[in-house]
């Protein structure tokens, strides 16, 4: 219990929304309230030549989009935030889906022109099953969007959440003012092209007739807003928001870093402080005093000169110390680490303690695979790491044959981060990735250029989808490996999978195999 004071002042959250929202540019003036960086970077620019602290892969600055989970953690207000900056592009969804079983919280950011987008609304999908509390972040008002009562409307149908407005927007686009914080009671006036953090006004009274000489005309549409939004939309209750039940909504501008202080305070006030998991075992409380960890994120080559290999462990209970052997309960042996690190994007830092709720990064060898856990020597599982089952499939080939051993060891590291998935057919013994999403495909083949130095190409295969088999009925297994020969593949672990190259021949193996159990999620 001697962690008390720690837990309670750290908040663990993940960043959320589809491609383009604003989530990296408001990951950025949120590292810049906390000091964490002292320029903030535009995701993309040509004029300027820092790019996004979080988006630090190389094609990640090519692109102009986050193809990887980043880690970032900074001191503000007393408070200890770890953000979790998640890939919005539907072809990484996989690496956001297991973040945010490391997150404790989600603000989710949305374009004021666009909308709640479908990525978004998959993303909520999984918070609202797993009970996160939500805050949303309504982004780009200094541009002409829709109208903020139109777009709550959206939010709760859509994204079917139950919301409550804490600030609300004085005009749009080029007509845009500013803010007024309904929960801080304060007048926040815009100021196009600053970047300076201004203080805002304190203002509990909207009647006052001062108001005019602050927003002008703006005054009375103001008033008529606020009082409609009163009546319309419960009060907010903190309880309520931690229950998932009620989501606070923001207004702001994030490339213009307004409104992300009011959202920065708010959040360190109410926001949950870590939270349990649960394991296959028991629920483990952060209250505990024994250590246990899981791993949510395996990254190779965060220092190409070293080519080092990244575990992220989220801490659920007890302290992670420097030097202690600790149990990796799927190998069942003591493991000792010399040099765990701390992260801001790709800069780490050693440490020699982290609690609940902390991010830490190990230095792996080849030892940990996604969802392994890690104690002081209790042997529990966390839950809730699946691989799903891919939906585009293509042949590796090695299309420089000198450079044989450096391929194989880079789709060999690729695959543990869990970015694809990697089948061997058990008759040709030709590799198959399959992957999520066709961009996939473009990163891999570049890391493996860039970070390793291989060359592969890739080869059409027709495949509708893999799925995992398993069955207590020797009888039938055996015909169905014997029948279906040239569709059985073995997955990384070892594990029998069998290549539906189409709807129907799934179908069709489902209903002649009845005793065959057929599994889309590596959990089973």
């Amino acid at each position: 219990m001697g962690n008390l004071k720690e837990i309670n002042r750290r908040r663990t959250f993940a960043i959320i929304s589809h491609p383009d929202a604003g989530k990296t540019t408001l990951t950025e003036k949120l590292l810049l309230y906390g000091g964490a960086i002292q320029v903030a970077g535009a995701v993309k620019s040509n004029k300027i030549k820092k790019t996004a602290t979080s988006d630090w892969m190389e094609i990640e600055r090519q692109r102009g989009i986050s193809v990887a989970t980043s880690v970032m953690g900074f001191e503000y207000q007393g408070s200890k935030i770890n953000i979790l900056d998640t890939p919005g592009h539907q072809d990484f969804q996989e690496d956001t889906f297991r973040t945010l079983t490391a997150a404790d919280s989600v603000i989710v950011v949305i374009d004021v022109a666009k909308g709640v987008e479908p990525q978004t609304e998959k993303l909520v999908k999984v918070c609202r099953m797993r009970k996160i509390p939500i805050m949303v972040f309504i982004n780009k008002l200094d541009r002409p969007g829709k109208d903020a009562f139109e777009l709550l409307d959206e939010v709760e149908q859509k994204l079917n959440l139950k919301v409550t407005p804490l600030s609300w927007p004085i005009g749009m686009g080029a007509d845009f003012r500013g803010v007024y914080n309904m929960h801080f009671k304060s007048l926040n006036l815009f100021n196009p092209g600053s970047q300076v953090i201004e203080e805002s006004i304190a203002f509990d009274n909207l009647d006052n007739p001062e108001l005019e000489e602050y927003i002008g005309e703006k005054a009375t549409e103001l008033r008529e807003d606020q009082e409609l939004a009163t009546g319309v939309y419960p009060e907010f209750e903190v309880e309520e928001y931690l229950a998932g039940d009620i989501s606070p909504v923001f207004f702001g501008s994030a490339l213009n870093n307004f409104g992300v202080k009011e959202l920065l305070d708010v959040f360190v006030q109410i926001a949950p402080s870590p939270t349990g998991r649960e394991t296959e075992e028991r629920f483990v409380d952060p209250n505990e005093d024994a250590f246990s960890g899981f791993v949510f994120k395996i990254h190779a080559n965060m220092d190409p000169n070293h080519r080092d290999r990244i575990a992220f462990v989220r801490v659920v209970s007890g302290s992670f110390k420097r030097n202690i052997n600790y149990l990796h309960v799927r190998q069942n042996r003591q493991l000792k680490f010399s040099s765990p690190t701390a992260f801001m994007a790709q800069k780490k830092s050693v440490i020699d303690e982290v609690f609940p709720g902390d991010i830490v990064g190990l230095h792996d060898t080849g030892n940990f695979k996604i969802g392994d856990s890690l104690t002081e020597g209790e042997k529990i599982n966390f839950k809730g790491m699946p691989s799903f089952s891919p939906e585009l499939f293509k042949y590796v080939e090695n299309a420089d044959p000198m450079r044989s051993k450096q391929l194989a060891k880079g789709i060999d590291q690729l695959m543990d981060e869990g970015v694809a998935q990697l089948f061997k057919g058990k008759h040709n013994n030709r590799k198959i990735i399959g992957t999520v999403g066709a961009l996939q495909f473009e990163v891999i083949q570049y890391r493996l250029e860039h970070e390793y130095g291989a060359k592969c190409r890739f080869e059409p295969i027709n495949l509708f989808k893999t799925t995992w088999f398993v069955s207590d009925n020797e009888e039938q297994l055996e015909d169905f490996r014997a029948r279906k020969a040239l569709q059985i593949a073995i997955d990384k672990e070892g594990r029998e999978v069998f290549l539906a190259e189409s709807q129907y021949s799934l179908q069709m193996a489902q209903s002649k195999y009845s005793d065959i159990e057929f599994y889309f999620t590596s959990e089973f």
